[in-house]
């Protein structure tokens, strides 16, 4: 073992030391300034080209993360473009219209058969969003180049879109167990089609070892929900509830009859609420620790040929990303609530003032309509320049590479993607950034 790998050698689920500046292999040298007014000014073009400067937004954001992401002292290189993002998408609808159009058409005219498609249709579209988040990140990885050689993917997406499938029906029937078992083989699958020019990639992080971090978070978050679904059951008489006629009796009759028959009812429902509502703050509060974990053990499980990368990102520097969204949240949402009063009492105001007519309310619907928008696209804005920036630098500067020997004899090998993937990956919302 190197001098370099004695001193960053840990035990096995350990956190590693944070790494000195100047022992970085990667960082970040970008001006978060300059990001917030690419994201603002994005936000604006947005409004005006109602949505369509996305794939130019999108394009931006990843030339200004790539370029100012250095690996051992030299910037990373994104050479996608928004025209590609742009016909990828529409190729992508052009083949999605059709399909939804026949699904729709066979579950309005033919009965029992039309139903059973209709059901049919969610898994071939989770199905078709798998294959377009393998040809997406196929895409991504084709336009990245470091030191004038491109990454590229290798790999058949169908057959990773039967494994993602088939993970995930695993993981809905074992109520999210089966995670980190079915990441780690998505993972291995991936990266060992995954290559720096003729470097290969792989991955040996164990799915057990995300588990058994995971695991205590898993019974915390599950306590409530099993409160929430147990009590009602075994302290209900549902058989007795259900043998009750009350038919011709309005809703709220049914409900006073009910909770006057059965009292524990009313027990049995507010603990439902109850554990629900913790399950969902519980949910809210342990994500970030979760996500910052898995990162972790991730990032420390990629490898390039030799070359070994080792992250020590930490849960509370996460934490401290999303409550810096936070703070700047509450602070645009504050703003928005006077503008929506000012506007509310205005119009109210003018309105009193004369005759009422559809003008009026037309007017009035637009610029609610238009107050929505403006901040929906202004929280987009704050969540892309706080928590998601704060993340990739912290998970960029949290990186240390060993045995990197290997990366000066790399050679160049593969050729840019169709952006097709991209397209249908955007057109059905799903894969990652």
């Amino acid at each position: 073992m190197t001098v370099l790998d004695t001193r960053f050698a840990v035990l096995p689920g350990a956190i590693p030391p944070a790494i000195p500046p100047d022992e970085r292999s990667v960082r970040f040298v970008g001006d978060v300034h300059s990001y917030w007014w690419l994201l603002i000014r994005g936000a604006l073009l947005l409004l005006v080209t109602l949505g369509i400067y996305r794939f130019w937004l999108t394009t931006d954001i990843r030339r200004f993360l790539w370029s100012n992401t250095e690996v051992k002292r030299e910037s990373l290189e994104y050479t996608g473009t928004a025209s590609e993002l742009f016909i990828g998408f529409l190729i992508a609808i052009a083949i999605l219209i059709p399909l939804y159009v026949f699904f729709f058409i066979i579950s309005l005219n033919l009965g029992v058969f039309g139903q059973v498609m209709s059901v049919i249709a969610f898994p071939v579209l989770a199905y078709l969003g798998h294959i377009a988040v393998y040809r997406a990140r196929r895409y991504r990885l084709t336009r990245t180049v470091f030191r004038g050689v491109r990454f590229h993917q290798t790999g058949k997406a169908w057959l990773y879109a039967i494994y993602a499938v088939l993970w995930w029906t695993i993981i809905v029937l074992t109520i999210g167990l089966a995670y980190p078992f079915a990441q780690a083989s998505l993972e291995r699958y991936k990266m060992r089609n995954t290559f720096y020019g003729n470097l290969n990639g792989a991955f040996v992080a164990s799915g057990f070892s995300l588990f058994w971090r995971g695991f205590p978070m898993w019974l915390l978050l599950m306590a409530p929900l099993a409160v929430a679904i147990v009590f009602p059951l075994m302290t209900v008489d549902w058989d007795a509830v259900r043998s009750v006629n009350y038919s011709g009796t309005s809703g709220e009759e049914i409900i006073k009859q009910m909770v006057s028959r059965f009292p524990e009812l009313y027990a049995a429902v507010g603990m439902a609420i109850i554990g629900v509502t913790l399950f969902a703050l519980l949910a809210i509060v342990l994500f970030p620790m979760f996500q910052a974990i898995t990162l972790r053990w991730w990032a420390s499980g990629l490898r390039f040929g030799e070359v070994t990368i080792t992250c020590r990102l930490r849960i509370a520097q996460i934490y401290g990303a999303y409550m810096r969204f936070l703070g700047y949240t509450t602070l645009y949402s504050l703003a928005v609530a006077v503008v929506i009063a000012a506007v509310f009492f205005g119009f109210r105001a003018a309105i009193a003032a004369g005759p009422r007519s559809e003008l009026a309310e037309f007017i009035v619907g637009a610029v609610s309509i238009m107050i929505y928008v403006v901040s929906m696209l202004g929280y987009s804005t704050i969540y892309q320049a706080t928590a998601k920036l704060q993340i990739w630098i912290r998970g960029v500067e949290s990186v240390a590479l060993t045995n990197t020997a290997g990366l000066d004899l790399v050679t160049a090998e593969g050729s840019a993607s169709s952006a097709v993937g991209e397209g249908l990956a955007d057109a059905l919302n799903v894969g990652s950034f």
